[in-house]
Parts: structure tokens; sequence; C-alpha cells
């Protein structure tokens, strides 16, 4: 993701998590230096981890990271003039499992030319061509990106997602589940706003006006979600699996429906299979029963879409 940095002001800091450990971070335009050195310890400093990646160095006593934000599974958000980019350190052993050690923020100015979009996950898929995934808060007919990151009651919340290719197989981008929270990650106490359950069923189109807009390409799906009764007045993300498929595989676990009022379910990709959405008042499997999220199939990826705000007016 290209972002033109205007003022970004540099985040070093040192947190103890304990009295006898410290974490020094220093963060840069594109990257980041993360120090965790612990003065008496019976840890393996080659377990900890920065998002899912080992450290570049260890010592007996440290772990040194050096790493990309398109690295590491950092996610990057906007909160009013701030761009940040989050992830966490954890420690990973076969005896306790994973241990959360330290959040780990960087934070800039926002650009003047950036608009919320989620952070660029590249993947290699079974030997072929990357995938990159995007997803963003777009203007009233998907244009252009959104002017504006606040939604009175009702109106429309027009998201856009993509995936870029390459010279990939053709796929075909879906959004599996959305969910809208308060906080950039979620957690098993999170207030939640169901928006689309069920493998690829807008829940919201059932009882609001949201609905998936027609294709333009097989690469990217437009939704338009109306403004709905949550957290008014605060910070809300949106948080989404994107799944792309094979454009020939589509079942009952992978599609795109919405509910149209005195028609029932409709299938977005092609009407007249339809009944791939029955399943969506019950419980959506698949008719196979082995399922494949990654391969020659496609490609599954969690992203956050965020902060935006709805309020009264």
């Amino acid at each position: 993701m290209a972002l033109f940095w205007q003022s970004a002001f540099l985040l070093s800091l040192a947190v103890a998590a304990s009295v006898h450990a410290e974490m020094k971070l220093d963060c840069r335009p594109g990257f980041v230096s993360l120090v965790w050195t612990e003065s008496r310890s019976r840890a393996d400093p080659s377990l900890f981890r920065l998002g899912g990646c080992a450290p570049t160095s260890t010592t007996a006593r440290s772990a040194t990271f050096n790493v990309e934000f398109t690295d590491c599974n950092f996610r990057s958000m906007v909160t009013g003039s701030q761009l940040l980019y989050t992830s966490e350190l954890t420690y990973s052993s076969d005896s306790k499992g994973q241990t959360l050690i330290q959040p780990v923020v960087c934070i800039f100015n926002r650009p003047k030319d950036y608009f919320p979009i989620t952070y660029d996950p590249v993947f290699e898929t079974s030997g072929q061509s990357d995938l990159i995934f995007h997803m963003a808060l777009m203007n009233d007919d998907f244009s252009g990106p959104a002017e504006s990151t606040h939604f009175a009651l009702g109106s429309f919340i027009p998201i856009m997602a993509r995936v870029e290719q390459n010279s990939h197989q053709p796929l075909l981008l879906l959004m599996e589940e959305c969910v809208a929270a308060t906080t950039p990650q979620l957690h098993p106490d999170s207030n939640l706003y169901n928006i689309i359950t069920n493998k690829g069923c807008l829940t919201d189109s059932k009882r609001s006006r949201s609905r998936f807009e027609p294709r333009e390409m097989s690469s990217e799906i437009h939704l338009s979600l109306q403004a709905f009764r949550f957290a008014l007045g605060e910070e809300v993300f949106i948080h989404c699996k994107l799944v792309a498929w094979d454009p020939e595989g589509l079942d009952a676990t992978k599609k795109a429906c919405r509910f149209v009022k005195g028609h029932g379910w409709k299938l977005l990709d092609n009407p007249a299979f339809s009944n791939l959405c029955d399943c969506c008042d019950s419980s959506c499997k698949s008719r196979w029963t082995r399922s494949t999220h990654s391969g020659h199939h496609g490609m599954a990826q969690n992203v956050v879409l965020g902060p935006l705000t709805i309020t009264e007016e």
C-alpha cells in the first residue's frame, strides 16, 4: 500500500511488562524495529512472535524484530488525524500455548490523501501469483473514496472489497462473515452487531435496506450498508472475512445472498440458483465432507475497516 507520508512522527518508547523486562519500539514510515529484553528469565527468546513472525535475531535474553508493516499481521486504521498500525507480541510454548505479552502500536500523522482501507496482506496460493485484499469506505456511487467517515442513522455506508489477482486464475470475491464492533480487535465479551452471517447471508437486509450492489467485476464486491443503531457517536469497526473463491465452486457455504422483502433470499451472482440461499434462515453447510480454505479453490482473509461513526442526525 503506497502512502505519501506528510509529517509522520516517530513513536519510540520502552514498556516494562514486568520489573525484569522491557520492550523498545522504534516506528518508522513503512517498518518497525522492536527489541524485547529480559534481565532474568527462563523464557526462550526464539519463541517470541510479533504477529505471526519469528524474531529477526535473538540472544540469550533478547528477541529483535525488524519488519515492515505489510508483514506480521499488522492492521492499519484511522482515528481522527492519526494513522495507526497495530499488532501483538506473544510468547508461544508447546506446554502453555500462546500468551499475549504486549500490544504493539505505531502512530503516525494521517496523510492528507489517505482514506480508510484495510492492511494489504499478501499470500502465496498453490505456488501461483500473490493475492492482495483491499477493503474501503466509498462515496455514494462507488466511484472514489468516501469524503467522510461519519454517517447519519438510516443513510447508506458504501463499502467496497477487492482482491488483486495479478496473473492468478480468475476468482470471485465474497464476504463470508461481517460484524460491527467498537474495537479494532474482537474479544469474547465484545459487543457485536451482525451484518453478514451464515457463510455469506446478508442478515442485516432482513431488518433494513442493506444490499449487495450488482457486480461490475468478479474480483470486487460492493455493499450498501444502511447505517444501523449501534454505538451511536462512538468509533465503529467493521470486521469481515473475505474469501476469493473459484467461481465454479459456489455452494451453500460460498455465496453472496441478500433478503428481498416479498421474495425471500436471492443469490447475487446468479438469481436462478438462489436455492443456495435457502439455508440462510437455518445453518449453511457444505455438501462436501471436507472444507478447503486455501489452495486451488481460493483463499480466505480476515480484515478490519474503520473507524467510522454513526450519528443520530
